[in-house]
């Protein structure tokens, strides 16, 4: 004789609930928690309940939904495309709430049309992460989508606006210290340490600047580091930057990429003579297909980078805090490990 299908009465057991509870879920007229309806749900999963559908389908209906906007930088580079694939990514794995997805990528980088794309992300979504330089123009649109009930959440880098509501990334003091120690400790000779910024305006880059040279200045006397020079994020301008550096003498002895233009450091590294490329150490920020070809090739020390799963997993769940608990006056801070990969690691 086959064995009795699980009744209501031992689904309710099995999730430690009411038989009414279990009613009030399969019938869909009346509201439960979202929480006793996953342990419903797994119960039922695991009894081998004959409504598992129905249930299925009253979990869905009661998930929380978001519609997140994601304002990240250029399109044309690869590293914020996977920033983005690992965003959408993350908005699938979420179990109790059903996130849609709006990434934006901004080409002009000009404060006032980043300010525009923030508003009308803003008006569009129920939160905002961004990717900016700091500028006030944009701290003063982030004020106003706070005063719609709109956070917005930083990310990568951080902003001095006062009215964001979170900001998750990297500890970017202890970022450049760890790239300063990876030169000093790899280069015994004296000379110089170049060190390229995207721009002046990216907070991740100042304070990663600011700690590098602390670091050299307390551990390595015998290097001399270099006035910032800024690749305005173009492969080209550090190609050219390189290139005058190793003209000027051959005491160049390291370079750290704080922002973007790695591929143009690397094709002018490329051109040098093994002897000469082999004095230079070359630590930058991030990974992708131009940094690992250069770590499998020697070229690149070391390159310090965000876990991007981590990170995008921790940036959703700070932009459903942040919705959670508007009108809060602190700002929530999601500070990622540091991932480090070597040539050794690649």
């Amino acid at each position: 004789m086959p064995d009795k299908r699980p009744t209501i009465a031992d689904l309710a057991d099995a999730a430690g609930v009411s038989v009414a509870t279990v009613n009030r879920i399969i019938g869909g007229n009346a509201s439960v928690r979202p929480a006793t309806i996953n342990r419903v749900h797994d119960a039922a999963e695991q009894i081998g309940f004959y409504g598992l559908g129905v249930i299925e389908a009253r979990k869905a209906d009661a998930k929380p939904q978001y519609r997140f906007g994601f304002l990240l930088q250029q399109s044309t580079r690869e590293l914020y495309r996977m920033f983005g694939d690992q965003i959408v990514e993350a908005t699938t794995r979420r179990r109790d709430e059903r996130v849609e997805p709006v990434v934006d990528f901004v080409d002009r980088l000009d404060p006032m049309n980043i300010a525009e794309r923030l508003d009308a992300l803003g008006r569009d979504c129920d939160a905002v992460a961004i990717i900016a330089g700091d500028h006030p123009l944009i701290s003063q649109q982030i004020t106003t989508l706070r005063e719609r009930n709109v956070p917005v959440v930083t990310y990568i880098t951080d902003l001095s606006a006062p009215n964001r509501a979170g900001y998750v990334g990297l500890d970017n003091w202890k970022l450049g210290r760890t790239a300063a120690w990876f030169i000093a400790q790899t280069t015994h000779a004296p000379g110089r340490v170049a060190l390229f910024i995207g721009n002046h305006r990216y907070q991740c880059q100042d304070v990663s600047d600011a700690s590098f040279r602390s670091y050299m200045r307390e551990h390595a006397t015998h290097l001399q580091v270099e006035d910032s020079r800024p690749t305005h994020e173009e492969p080209d301008q550090a190609y050219q930057m390189v290139h005058e550096l190793l003209e000027t003498g051959d005491d160049l002895r390291g370079i750290y990429i704080a922002g973007g233009g790695i591929s143009g450091v690397l094709r002018a590294l490329r051109e040098a003579s093994p002897e000469r490329r082999g004095q230079v150490r070359i630590v930058c920020r991030d990974i992708g297909p131009e940094t690992r070809k250069g770590l499998t090739e020697g070229l690149i020390t070391a390159a310090l980078c965000h876990p991007l799963r981590q990170t995008s997993d921790e940036l959703i769940d700070t932009m459903i805090a942040a919705l959670n608990t508007r009108g809060a006056v602190s700002v929530r801070q999601r500070i990622v490990p540091l991932e480090i990969i070597t040539p050794e690691s690649v």
